[in-house]
């Protein structure tokens, strides 16, 4: 296939703040009475904010109601990002060269006002021509949905579009929008095995990301 476009996800591919969404839930979950599971980052990495804070009132035991979860915890992701967006090295000059030959799209678990402030903070806001928040599609990640709405308003066949992710459900998402997934896993949050096997192509960093590579994947 040629390739016509390139979707990033946000989180964990140009902000590095999966660290940062765990330390804040997980605190938040202690803080309201619930119990963080083992599992429940991994759970947690792409869903929407409704879903998200419906798991941590419903599954988790938060006293809290869902709405108020999303609420407080996103104010306090806007207070860590006003003092610092812990940018990934390497992951904004990534997206201006790719932007120099492709039309790019962002399609992330973050909440607008979140992606709004990430891509301010790095300079990126224009090299996006779409950005979404799963906050306005039916479903969060794995399922497909942001990835074909975005691929919908960029005017681009899904199927010749490569995805950026770095979580496994990110991965199954842009798989299943038919998009050609290059993987850039952290090193906290491995891929699970099937995830893996969805991804063309992955990564060891952000940086390895190069037009070369997109073009062999066409």
């Amino acid at each position: 296939m040629t390739v016509d476009g390139v979707v990033f996800d946000l989180d964990g591919v140009i902000v590095d703040s999966e660290p940062v969404w765990e330390e804040v839930r997980r605190a938040y979950v202690a803080e309201h009475g619930g119990v963080w599971q083992d599992d429940t980052q991994r759970r947690l990495m792409g869903m929407s904010t409704g879903e998200w804070a419906r798991y941590l009132s419903d599954e988790l035991g938060v006293r809290r109601t869902a709405d108020q979860v999303a609420a407080e915890v996103v104010e306090e992701m806007a207070r860590r990002y006003a003092a610092r967006v812990p940018v990934i090295d390497g992951a904004v000059d990534v997206v201006r060269r790719l932007a120099a030959r492709w039309p790019l799209g962002l399609a992330s678990s973050s909440p607008t006002r979140l992606i709004g402030a990430a891509l301010a903070a790095t300079d990126l806001t224009g090299s996006f021509r779409s950005t979404l928040s799963t906050e306005e599609t039916e479903r969060g990640k794995p399922a497909p949905d942001v990835y074909l709405s975005v691929a919908e308003r960029l005017g681009l066949d899904p199927t010749r579009c490569v995805a950026v992710e770095d979580s496994s459900n990110g991965v199954r998402s842009a798989a299943a929008a038919g998009m050609a997934v290059v993987a850039v896993p952290h090193g906290a949050y491995p891929l699970d095995p099937d995830a893996r096997r969805l991804a063309v192509a992955v990564l060891d960093s952000i940086d390895e990301l190069t037009p070369e590579v997109v073009d062999r994947l066409g």
